[in-house]
């Protein structure tokens, strides 16, 4: 029988630190339900104490997600703990994950405490999650850069006092293959308790390693790997969830071990992650880049043609890759729609959501001759842009763009229940759509990121934009979608100066400490 490797997934913590990459209950609660059709183990919803909006995140995930475990992140501080169990009361299965730094620079630097006193913290950590739940797994923050000894002590302790998984993270993404290979080996080997947990690696891809040192740490021991859709994370970002689950399923020759992953399930879920995040994926990159299954080279062509496995290691069927067409047109009804979007994993909790959505979709149809899955969500994703815009709904836009003559853009928005009028020259359409917006405005953000993304092939594609604002050193991220990528490009800039005006509802995910 081979071993179990528990997949733990943290996109909704660890990803979500990527600037611009926060995301609204709603969101989390859609990606949380497509990690659970995926089989996901265990799902790290966020980080309770960090702010009210976080805590009432996690609190969601964990009472709607009945099949994947849910995890909530501490710090070793009480009332980190217990506001964690708070978050986590209603879940069907619930795990706490408590962590502190281990490494003489973190422990010196930032901790200002001695060895003996982490120890102590982490021990009395463990013992006040376990008298909330019997799933605790403690982390050494910066392990890979801890003293070895250390780490022995500080793991039998935790381990003694009742954690069930030990996490071993390359916070800082500094180590290599062959190093995380020995280090598991040697700790697994001289911890006297090492039995009675499962030993995790955490690795961050600050040097492009993360997937390689993950899958070395599985071959070291480790029975958990922790990773992201899409590699999603802050700076270089995470292990992808999609490259090690896949590298295991397809070298099953060469690793003790696979996972309980749905792989077919794969593509939609980063699909959704890249939407809501506008962290698009590269068209080349593994297992989900649009080019991972396509040839171009006359050779690789003909021996596909003749024999799949010439050229191709594994079947893009199996992560997910298939023509998912949509058969409904402007005459199909609600039920009809209804049923696709259940099929793809998406059920409304509020009928008028439902209700917002169908017509963007009879709009939609009108527009283009067919609709795919990609279509379907963006726009309920848009639905949710429009819930979300509070203050500012983006009401019409008119741009008159010609050449040698300096565009123009005219745009309605309705500010706080009032509609008005503003209008301004650019540097090109989308420019000008931008000023006339910020004429009416006046929000003083920079913009930072500009990209345009089209959901599907074809010259009536949908074209989804993504704008990243800076205002006091604070990230906002915007996203819309239209067949018009002006229109879009409006969209998006609405969307993102909204998240400017609302309510801070957590501090920027950067500045919270992390594994």
């Amino acid at each position: 029988m081979k071993d179990r490797l528990v997949v733990f997934d943290t996109t909704l913590r660890d990803g979500e630190q990527s600037p611009g990459a926060s995301m609204t209950r709603e969101e989390k609660l859609r990606i949380a339900k497509s990690l659970e059709r995926m089989r996901v183990d265990v799902i790290e919803a966020g980080f309770p104490v960090a702010s009210p909006g976080d805590f009432e995140a996690v609190k969601a995930v964990a009472e709607a997600v009945t099949e994947s475990t849910v995890c909530g992140l501490a710090r070793t501080r009480p009332e980190d703990i217990d506001r964690c169990a708070e978050a986590l009361r209603n879940a069907a299965r619930a795990r706490i994950h408590t962590f502190i730094a281990t490494s003489p620079i973190h422990m010196e630097r930032k901790l200002n405490l001695r060895p003996e006193e982490v120890l102590e913290q982490a021990v009395n950590a463990v013992r006040r999650a376990r008298n909330h739940t019997d799933d605790v797994e403690f982390s050494a923050e910066d392990a890979i850069r801890s003293d070895p000894d250390f780490l022995c002590r500080v793991f039998e302790a935790v381990i003694a006092a009742g954690a069930s998984t030990i996490n071993i993270p390359d916070t800082v993404g500094y180590t290599l293959p062959h190093k995380i290979n020995e280090l598991f080996r040697g700790l697994i080997e001289r911890i006297p308790n090492a039995d009675k947990a499962v030993f995790s690696a955490h690795c961050h891809n600050d040097l492009g390693l993360a997937v390689a040192n993950s899958l070395a740490a599985v071959l070291g021991g480790a029975r958990q790997v922790e990773c992201t859709i899409n590699g999603l994370g802050e700076r270089a970002g995470n292990a992808a969830l999609e490259e090690i689950v896949m590298a295991v399923r397809t070298r099953q020759d060469e690793f003790p071990c696979d996972t309980g992953i749905d792989t077919q399930e794969i593509v939609n879920c980063s699909r959704l992650v890249a939407n809501i995040t506008g962290f698009h994926v590269q068209p080349n990159k593994a297992i989900v880049g649009a080019n991972a299954f396509a040839h171009e080279a006359g050779i690789h062509q003909d021996g596909v043609l003749k024999h799949r496995e010439t050229y191709e290691i594994m079947r893009a069927q199996d992560v997910g890759w298939n023509a998912n067409r949509l058969v409904l047109g402007k005459h199909s009804g609600r039920n009809a729609f209804r049923t696709r979007l259940k099929d793809l994993g998406i059920e409304f909790e509020r009928e008028e959501d439902l209700n917002l959505a169908f017509q963007r979709f009879k709009e939609l149809a009108d527009k283009k001759h067919e609709i795919f899955d990609e279509d379907l969500q963006a726009l309920v994703t848009e639905a949710g842009v429009e819930e979300a815009n509070e203050r500012i709904k983006f009401v019409a836009l008119r741009v008159t763009s010609e050449t040698g003559e300096t565009p123009e853009a005219r745009v309605i928005l309705s500010i706080d229940g009032s509609e008005q009028t503003g209008s301004a020259p650019g540097g090109g359409p989308v420019d000008a759509a931008f000023r006339a917006i910020e004429v009416l405005i006046e929000s003083g953000c920079t913009l930072q990121l500009y990209s345009v993304n089209a959901i599907t092939s074809g010259t009536d594609a949908q074209g989804e934009v993504t704008v990243r604002l800076e205002s006091a050193g604070r990230i906002f991220n915007g996203h819309g979608a239209d067949t018009d990528i002006v229109q879009a490009s409006a969209r998006a800039y609405v969307n993102a100066l909204n998240k400017v005006l609302a309510p801070v509802e957590r501090e920027h995910p950067q500045i919270s400490e992390h594994v």
